[in-house]
């Protein structure tokens, strides 16, 4: 355990910059803020906690996390303005931690009930697409080159944790990731305000995927075309269509409740 008092300390700086894509990518790691994410983190992938940055003001009540800290982790106690420093939130809890990044999985690996996300831009339909999919019992998740990054700030609040728990693959390509699934014996299942209504479906195998698209335009043309079946869901209102992650989430658990 290490005491920093200084905002210029490196260890400081390297974490405050995992803000940014560009140093979470050069650093292989992103920050995790407050109690709940840190105690996922080291219930779910304790190997990957690198450091943990603690407010020496409010370090009595985190003793229990702390003995949870793998001996190969760095404890740093930091004074409130530098914790404020590196949270990314506007009222730290006084805990966070600098976690390495998990490889992706390579799509082959990928099993059982999946979501394939493509361009879906917000990182609050991001995050509460997987935080649905943990609950709802989904294996997993593929996001296109085109979504919000899954260890971004916003992201990581909006999962709850579960981003520890869901195997992530990621693929350039939508389309190409669709017709690989297809291929191997998937069924793709295409949300689209012109399908096929959602809850007059036949029965689907065990191994289904389900495409949730961008959130203004939708999937693209070309990954309809890989889909095995394409379903709407009924809008008996006077709306044209549902959030992102809310039709991900209806579907999602009625495809768990009567498959």
């Amino acid at each position: 355990m290490q005491e920093i008092t200084s905002i210029k300390n490196p260890a400081v700086q390297s974490a405050k910059a995992l803000c940014t894509a560009k140093a979470r990518k050069e650093q292989n790691a992103f920050l995790c803020d407050g109690e709940h994410m840190v105690s996922e983190a080291l219930a779910v992938c304790p190997e990957r906690v690198r450091a943990l940055f603690i407010d020496k003001e409010r370090a009595a009540g985190y003793a229990a996390l702390l003995s949870k800290v793998p001996a190969a982790a760095a404890v740093f106690f930091v004074p409130t303005a530098v914790l404020e420093t590196i949270s990314q939130v506007k009222t730290p809890q006084g805990v966070a931690a600098v976690c390495q990044l998990p490889p992706s999985l390579p799509l082959a690996q990928q099993t059982g009930r999946l979501i394939l996300l493509e361009n879906v831009q917000d990182p609050g339909n991001v995050g509460t697409i997987l935080r649905t999919l943990d609950a709802a019992g989904f294996s997993g998740c593929i996001l296109s080159s085109g979504c919000a990054d899954p260890y971004a700030p916003k992201t990581l609040r909006a999962t709850m944790g579960s981003v520890f728990r869901i195997p992530l693959s990621f693929a350039e390509d939508g389309a190409a990731a669709a017709r690989t699934l297809r291929e191997q014996g998937y069924a793709v299942i295409g949300a689209e305000l012109h399908g096929e209504p959602f809850y007059q479906r036949q029965q689907l195998p065990q191994k289904v995927c389900v495409l949730i698209g961008n959130e203004g335009a939708g999937l693209r043309e070309d990954t309809l075309a890989q889909c095995t079946h394409r379903y709407k869901l009924p809008m008996r209102g006077g709306a044209e269509s549902l959030n992102a992650a809310v039709a991900a989430a209806v579907m999602m658990y009625d495809i768990m409740n009567r498959q």
